[in-house]
């Protein structure tokens, strides 16, 4: 593996880069750029910590790299302040989408919380709007420039305030309109989806698709509570699913486990695990099995057959690209581009799409690792 000076990464003499991707579980709220932040910050009247795009960039990941989900989380507060007018959530999503399709992305899945962008008299409708037209707008500005990507919003509730009902609803109303499924996010720990059971029996309902946050600062119950629940058709991290794993015996490369029956249902199952390497590390979520990346029960999780996808979770907030996340795995476990393809074909398949359009995902990505 090499990078070049434009920090693209080789693999087997092949840009990574270049390679057709899938991006399942990236906030909006954490992928602004620097630059963005500090102009549209300098319009409303918003002081910012840094005036230097590359030291508030800096800034973004030293206050990310706690080790805690709640601190982790504080860093939103300045994305969010600048993304309270039309034009600022529909420039964020614009730039969103245009830097995911440089990074060789060609289905994204952009997760955001309307209730988060009303403090300047926006009403939900138009946040949606506004954030729809910006995804819009880069997927025409990836077109001319000889890219193809398309992006599905995930519309989220904040699992700690009491609209996640409202919050289906508005969901339900997009479909077809920009809104390709549903998510919980915010604290998780002392949040379980059980307090949203009505937002969810309303989107089964509907049969409207369901990922939700789980198995990131809360264990089993809340990955449980997520699948009954929820009835969650992904889960978001679900990395601490490896608890539910006990080793055995390990000799060399050889590991014998006893699957859990939580664990063994999500992986009998193929329930896509939303694995978000760098950012599992900064909140503490794989604390449990190390401090290290190499300590990341991926490899675990993939071995066994579990459904892994790759993912960024906040760009922002862990100075990273899907592109730089397959690069660290690959330094991590020593993948090679078969097993990078195969994140990508779990990725497709999971994707909240018709099945017809999640094969054409499948065979798009086929050609461009076979080319």
């Amino acid at each position: 593996m090499s990078i070049d000076a434009n920090g693209d990464v080789t693999i087997q003499g092949i840009s990574l880069r270049s390679l057709p991707k899938v991006s399942l579980h990236d906030h909006l709220d954490g992928a602004l750029r620097p630059a963005t932040i500090i102009e549209l910050a300098d319009a409303a009247g918003i002081e910012v910590p840094e005036t230097d795009p590359a030291a508030l960039g800096r800034w973004f990941a030293k206050q990310s790299d706690s080790g805690s989900l709640v601190e982790y989380l504080k860093t939103f507060d300045l994305t969010t302040a600048v993304m309270q007018t039309p034009e600022g959530l529909t420039r964020v999503a614009r730039e969103f989408v245009q830097d995911l399709a440089a990074d060789g992305v060609i289905y994204g899945e952009v997760r955001w919380a309307p209730e988060q962008h009303l403090t300047r008299g926006l009403t939900l409708e138009q946040t949606v709007e506004a954030v729809q037209q910006g995804i819009e707008e880069g997927e025409d500005a990836a077109d001319r420039e000889g890219r193809s990507i398309r992006v599905g919003q995930l519309i989220t509730a904040m699992r700690h305030t009491d609209r996640a009902r409202e919050i289906a609803e508005l969901a339900v109303g997009f479909r077809g309109r920009g809104a390709v499924g549903f998510d919980i996010a915010g604290p998780e720990d002392g949040f379980p989806p059980s307090n949203h059971r009505a937002a969810f029996d309303y989107l089964a309902e509907n049969f409207f698709p369901v990922t939700v946050h789980a198995g990131e600062a809360a264990g089993l119950a809340s990955i449980r509570s997520a699948l009954l629940d929820g009835r969650a058709l992904r889960l978001g991290h679900g990395v601490r699913i490896a608890e539910g794993l006990q080793v055995v015996t390990q000799e060399g490369d050889e590991v014998q486990v006893q699957f859990g029956e939580l664990a063994r249902w999500v992986r009998d199952r193929e329930i896509p695990l939303e694995l978000s390497p760098s950012s599992n590390l900064q909140t503490g979520a794989i604390a449990a099995w190390g401090t290290t990346l190499a300590d990341h029960p991926f490899d675990l999780l993939y071995q066994l057959g579990f459904a892994v996808t790759v993912n960024v979770d906040n760009r922002t907030m862990s100075a990273t690209s899907l592109t730089r996340e397959l690069a660290l795995l690959v330094e991590a476990f020593e993948y090679d581009l078969d097993d990078l393809e195969s994140f990508q074909f779990n990725a497709a398949a999971a994707a909240f799409l018709p099945v017809e359009e999640r094969e054409e995902l499948v065979e798009m990505i086929a050609d461009g690792f076979d080319a």
